[in-house]
C-alpha cells in the first residue's frame, strides 16, 4: 500500500466526518452563540438556559438529517469495504 493511497483514503476520511458531523456541530454552535449573547444581554446566567436549547436543536437536527448522514456514511463504508481488494 503506497502512501499516496493511505494519505487519500485519510483525506476521503476526514471530508465525510466534516460533512456528516459539520451541519450538526455549526448548528449547535450557532445557537450556544445566540443564548450566550441572550445571556449577556440580559444577565440571566441559567445553565440550563444553554443546555436545553442545544440538545433540542440537536435532536430536532438528528431527526431531520439523520436519515441523510446515515446514507452517506453507509454509502463511504460500503465503497472502502467494496475496495478493500485494490488497496492490497
Amino acid at each position: 500500500m503506497s502512501s499516496d493511497l493511505v494519505i487519500h483514503l485519510l483525506a476521503e476520511l476526514l471530508w465525510n466526518a466534516l460533512a456528516i458531523c459539520g451541519p450538526l456541530m455549526l448548528l449547535t454552535m450557532l445557537i450556544g452563540l445566540l443564548i450566550s449573547v441572550f445571556q449577556v444581554v440580559t444577565q440571566v446566567q441559567d445553565m440550563s438556559l444553554s443546555f436545553v436549547p442545544k440538545l433540542l436543536v440537536t435532536v430536532v437536527t438528528l431527526v431531520v438529517a439523520g436519515p441523510w448522514m446515515l446514507r452517506k456514511l453507509v454509502t463511504y463504508a460500503s465503497h472502502l469495504i467494496a475496495n478493500i481488494p485494490n488497496y492490497i
